[in-house]
């Protein structure tokens, strides 16, 4: 199974990267974390006539979604499902829609969205969704594939719903918007501090931080600082680049 960080910027693109998107290439299951511009690094068909693309949404901010834009560039030769909490199939008939982009309707394979409740579900393979604090309702969800276990929370504050849907995991894919001490109670995100404690409080085996706030880290170097400074604190901590592979 590969993990393929696409994007890993929050709110904007810079020369540090894209904005949000990740994607999980767990045969024969791919399955894409959020659609912001990273979306366009994907270069080739993705899936197979039998298995549609799956692509779960957290929200509906512009920088977890604007790749939806470019989504007729793409090829999934098994069509392509959308999944994300109540109201994304109202939500996105509006963004997708004249005058703004081409509609689902006129892309060249068929787009199945469906909205999930907060739970667990088998989609084929068995997803949990939890709501997490943000400025608008947004999802955390737990993987379970291939006998492996992914969380993926971002654009959150310090919750135990990210330990819960982290718990044993074998990678937490959390967000590190905010430097090292900083805090934002009335916009919630996390910085390095708070997703560590978390990750440990969940016994998860490995975390790698992404969606790092275009303002608050403005070059590479200042992310390569915060798995420099807390490497040591919890071992299995990696810094994501957009192109960054992880092997689980």
């Amino acid at each position: 199974m590969r993990v393929v960080f696409l994007g890993t910027n929050g709110w904007y693109d810079t020369e540090t990267g894209n904005t949000t998107c990740t994607l999980i290439d767990a045969n024969p299951w791919k399955i894409i974390l959020d659609a912001g511009n990273g979306l366009r690094r994907i270069e080739r068909p993705l899936g197979d006539p039998g298995h549609p693309v799956h692509l779960f949404l957290s929200h509906f901010h512009l920088d977890h979604v604007a790749g939806l834009h470019i989504l007729g560039r793409f090829t999934f030769p098994g069509g392509l499902s959308i999944w994300g909490q109540p109201g994304t199939e109202k939500t996105l008939a509006m963004l997708l829609a004249p005058p703004f982009t081409v509609p689902f309707r006129d892309l060249p394979y068929p787009v199945r969205i469906r909205d999930l409740s907060e739970g667990t579900h088998a989609l084929p393979f068995p997803v949990t969704c939890r709501y997490l604090p943000h400025a608008s309702p947004c999802f955390g969800y737990r993987f379970e594939l291939e006998g492996k276990t992914i969380a993926y929370c971002t654009d959150t504050g310090p919750s135990p719903a990210v330990i819960d849907l982290a718990r044993d995991a074998d990678l937490l894919i959390a967000e590190s918007a905010l430097r090292p001490g900083q805090e934002s109670e009335g916009w919630p995100h996390l910085n390095p501090e708070m997703a560590i404690a978390m990750a440990k409080s969940a016994g998860a085996r490995r975390l790698a931080l992404t969606h790092f706030d275009a303002w608050a880290y403005r070059t590479l170097e200042e992310r390569l600082q915060v798995g420099e400074e807390f490497g040591e604190s919890f071992p299995g901590l990696t810094i994501a680049t957009d192109g960054l592979v992880l092997e689980l």
